[in-house]
C-alpha cells in the first residue's frame, strides 16, 4: 500500500495503516460467515479510525456491499491477494528469499492452479485493471514493495553456513 501511495502521490502513512489494519480480525473471523471484515471495522470505528479508512477496509471484501471508488479502496483490493501470492512464491523457493522472486516467476505460478489454490487469480488480474496498470507492472510493484520489508516478513532468505547449516537470516 505504501509503495502505491508513493506511486500515486498519496499519503504513505495513511495507506500503510489501511494495509496493516484491513485484516485485523482475520485470525478470529477469517470468512464472511465469521464476520470478516465487519467485526474488524466495528472495532476500528470504536477506536476512532476515520470513516474513509473503514470504508476502504470494507471495500476489499466483495461481499461487503461497499463498492471500490477511491484510489485507496481499489489499491487495497488490488494489493491484498497479490501480496499473499507473491509471499507464497517466495516461500517455496529453496532460499525463502523474496529477493529471488521476479515477475516471470509469479506469472508462471499464477498459471499453476494447484499452487496456492485458495488465491483467486481473477482478483489479481481485476486488481491490476482497477489500477489501470498491466498485470506485469502490478506484480513488479508488489514484489519491489515486499523486498523493501523482507526482514520484517522473514523473507530475507537463508544462507548456507558452516557445515551446510542455514544461518539465521530468517
Amino acid at each position: 500500500m505504501r509503495a502505491y501511495a508513493r506511486k500515486f502521490g498519496e499519503d504513505e502513512d495513511t495507506w500503510g495503516l489501511v494495509g496493516l489494519l484491513h485484516d485485523v480480525d482475520y485470525e478470529k473471523h477469517p470468512s464472511q460467515e465469521a464476520g470478516h471484515p465487519f467485526v474488524g471495522v466495528e472495532l476500528l470505528r470504536g477506536r476512532g479510525l476515520p470513516e474513509p479508512l473503514c470504508r476502504a477496509i470494507l471495500s476489499h471484501a466483495d461481499y461487503s456491499g461497499v463498492s471500490r471508488e477511491s484510489r485507496m479502496e481499489k489499491t487495497l483490493f488490488a494489493a491484498d491477494e497479490l501480496s499473499g501470492f507473491v509471499i507464497a512464491v517466495a516461500l517455496v523457493r529453496p532460499s525463502r528469499a523474496i529477493g529471488e522472486v521476479d515477475v516471470s516467476a509469479v506469472l508462471k505460478k499464477m498459471k499453476d492452479k494447484a499452487f496456492a489454490r485458495a488465491v483467486r487469480r481473477e482478483d489479481i488480474t481485476a486488481g491490476a485493471e482497477l489500477l489501470g496498470v498491466s498485470l506485469e507492472e502490478h506484480v513488479g510493484v508488489v514484489i519491489e514493495a515486499l523486498k523493501g520489508i523482507a526482514s520484517q516478513l522473514g523473507l530475507e532468505g537463508t544462507r548456507a553456513g558452516a557445515g551446510g547449516q542455514a544461518a539465521g537470516n530468517s
